[in-house]
């Protein structure tokens, strides 16, 4: 879990220096951000909070117990992880990309050993486990809705390079995560 947390504090700290967005109850916590300046990590711990609820009633006790603990690590992270790392360069269009891989390989990380970063990764592996319907679609359309509401915030241009982004995120998780190959819960 302290992995996949980390690959994705990583993405999120380039999303947030190339003044992008990302998808998931993760792109509503960037919005808040963007928004109202709230910090990304106590946003990240808010918006998942009534998520909690129905993962617990859908995917069980450990999952929701698991996601509550990747959700706070992923919270710390992003605050404490740009007093190590910055960048003097970073290209918006490399790290579209690059953070998207980056964030879909950690939400990877975390699905197969049966946690999440909460929110619309809740619903998806609910969907997927119960109707059969692949996560990684489910979050795609739920990242075009968010990213729609992510003009009020960003240029069209960093909204183009957002819906890179998640495409490279969603991606990692569609080609990995199929219900005939692994369960990770």
């Amino acid at each position: 879990m302290l992995t996949g947390c980390l690959f994705v504090a990583l993405a999120l700290v380039m999303f947030r220096e190339s003044s992008l967005l990302t998808g998931g109850t993760t792109g509503l916590s960037f919005l808040m951000h963007y928004l109202a300046d709230w910090p990304l990590g106590v946003s990240l711990v808010i918006l998942n909070l009534p998520f909690y609820a129905f993962g617990l009633r859908a995917l069980g006790l450990a999952f929701t117990i698991k996601t509550f603990c990747a959700v706070a690590v992923l919270a710390l992270y992003t605050e404490t992880l740009p007093l190590l790392v910055s960048f003097d360069v970073l290209n918006p269009v490399f790290a579209s990309i690059m953070a998207g891989l980056l964030a879909g390989t950690g939400i990877l990380i975390l699905i197969r050993h049966g946690a999440s970063l909460g929110g619309v990764t809740i619903l998806g592996l609910y969907l997927q486990k119960r109707r059969g319907w692949r996560a990684g679609s489910v979050q795609m359309v739920a990242d075009i809705l968010i990213m729609t509401l992510g003009l009020l915030a960003l240029s069209i241009d960093k909204i183009a390079l957002s819906i890179l982004a998640a495409a490279a995120v969603n991606l990692v998780i569609a080609v990995n995560h199929r219900p005939d190959r692994y369960f990770g819960i």
